[in-house]
């Protein structure tokens, strides 16, 4: 207990907005949720998601000795948004890139829990390996997987980066909370492409922010055309039409402040940015994960 309080104390104090704890142990019903979805060809051109399938399922296969799952979400709602009329970006990219902010911190953690309790052994994890982030914090007590697909938090929404820390030393678990969607639709009738298929499920291979991001080298299939409602990266219209957003309050942290160019940047500006532009501005951005060339593919898609 003393272990626990130490490391949830610690989180606040690091800026994550909650922690919950979960027991390390094999997420079978996960397996065969993911198995019948790759089996279906929803990850589309996404690969890597067939890779590590049971390091994804059994956190102990990715530290050895796993006794508990930490999972920490990280607010990044905004204070202000885009201007209206501009192609839209997903409100995570707003700053700098959460892998960089959050990694730092999941470090700091680790090695201020090894100061404290002892030689801790763990590894932490921000979107980067073969973890059901979503699955743990729903298992942590944080929230539920709403018919988006995105945890949501009772009191405050689903506007928040996931991290996940897994450790070999046993702590307090918390209890998983209920499902409060109801019988609320409004994010599958809201899916400019409907990739919600079904509740909680998302077809990854017609999502707006896979064609925007994830598809590599490609050009966006014209039958998606008139479909996009403006996105150019990422897409956030499920969070935005989902009613527990409304308890979002904007975030706090100095490395998420949005780039001046994001808010104020209109068509015309993003239509002669030049790639030498876009290396410098967005260097630090989550945006330069799809290229220059894949933002103006995004861009020239949108105008067509």
């Amino acid at each position: 207990m003393t272990h626990t309080t130490f490391i949830k104390a610690l989180a606040r104090e690091l800026g994550f907005d909650h922690c919950g704890i979960a027991r390390a142990v094999q997420l079978d019903e996960d397996a065969r949720r993911l198995e019948s979805w790759l089996g279906k060809g929803m990850h589309g051109s996404m690969q890597y998601m067939e890779n590590h399938f049971d390091k994804r399922i059994d956190p102990r296969k990715l530290v050895e000795g796993a006794q508990s799952v930490i999972t920490l979400l990280f607010n990044y709602f905004p204070s202000e948004q885009q201007r209206a009329d501009v192609p839209k970006i997903s409100k995570y990219a707003y700053g700098k890139d959460y892998h960089e902010v959050i990694r730092a911190r999941l470090k700091t953690m680790l090695l201020r829990m090894q100061e404290h309790i002892g030689p801790v052994q763990g590894r932490g994890f921000v979107d980067s390996a073969p973890v059901l982030e979503r699955s743990w914090a729903q298992r942590s007590g944080l929230g539920w997987i709403g018919k988006n697909g995105n945890l949501i938090h009772k009191q405050a929404g689903s506007f928040f980066f996931i991290a996940t820390l897994i450790t070999d030393i046993p702590l307090e678990y918390d209890s998983p909370v209920g499902d409060y969607c109801g019988s609320c639709t409004r994010c599958l009738d809201a899916c400019p492409t409907g990739a919600l298929v079904a509740p909680g499920v998302v077809d990854g291979s017609r999502c707006i922010s896979y064609f925007t991001i994830e598809l590599k080298d490609q050009l966006i299939p014209e039958k998606m055309k008139g479909q996009f409602d403006n996105w150019m990266f990422g897409c956030d219209t499920c969070q935005d039409v989902c009613p527990w957003n409304r308890f979002a309050k904007a975030h706090q942290e100095a490395e998420f402040t949005p780039i001046p160019e994001i808010l104020n940047f209109t068509t015309k500006d993003w239509e002669e940015l030049s790639e030498e532009a876009f290396k410098h501005i967005f260097r630090h951005s989550p945006l330069k994960r799809s290229k220059y060339a894949g933002i103006r593919r995004n861009l020239d898609f949108l105008q067509q």
